[in-house]
């Protein structure tokens, strides 16, 4: 396998594990289940397996910028959940707020380590993300599980094109 497939797959395996173990966080938060822990430690290895591809071409600094990065996106996202669950609508403005100021952080970071990243597309495919994540949520917590899982082969989707966009970036950059 040539190194374009390996960084492409390995891209997409990481961004499907985002949103799969996310999933799997908001189900086990939602439902009180006993699962919690042991969900909520593999979701936050996902920036540290992030963190272990990107080191590989920008170095350790860059690695660990971006694992903080997507380690609050989480953060936050969790606390999302249980403000939902609590009703708490003030809390959620607040949240929300932050969330989507992290994912500008995260687009901004982005494009400034790569050239054929641009932060506006990055602002964009990172907004869609939180948007679909917000109506997972709130089906999940609803109990409108229909909904719920439709919007999850959404979030799927949205969250390869986003591993596709990472690794054409790469590939151009470092010529590969």
């Amino acid at each position: 396998m040539d190194e374009r497939m390996i960084i492409s797959n390995l891209l997409r395996k990481l961004w499907e594990q985002h949103v799969m173990w996310t999933r799997l966080f908001v189900i086990s938060a939602a439902h009180d289940l006993k699962d919690i822990e042991f969900v909520t430690k593999r979701l936050l290895e996902n920036p540290t397996d992030f963190a272990k591809v990107l080191r590989q071409f920008y170095g350790e600094d860059i690695a660990l910028q971006f694992e903080e990065l997507l380690k609050e996106h989480i953060l936050i996202a969790a606390d999302i959940v249980k403000a939902m669950k609590a009703n708490d609508s003030k809390e959620m403005e607040s949240l929300l707020e932050k969330w989507y100021y992290n994912a500008d952080q995260i687009a901004k970071f982005l494009s400034e380590i790569n050239p054929y990243w641009d932060e506006e597309e990055w602002r964009a495919m990172l907004s869609s993300h939180l948007v679909l994540l917000e109506k997972e949520i709130m089906n999940r917590i609803s109990g409108n599980y229909e909904e719920d899982v439709a919007i999850y082969d959404i979030i799927e989707d949205q969250a390869l094109e986003m591993a596709d966009y990472m690794a054409d970036g790469i590939i151009e950059q470092f010529q590969i």
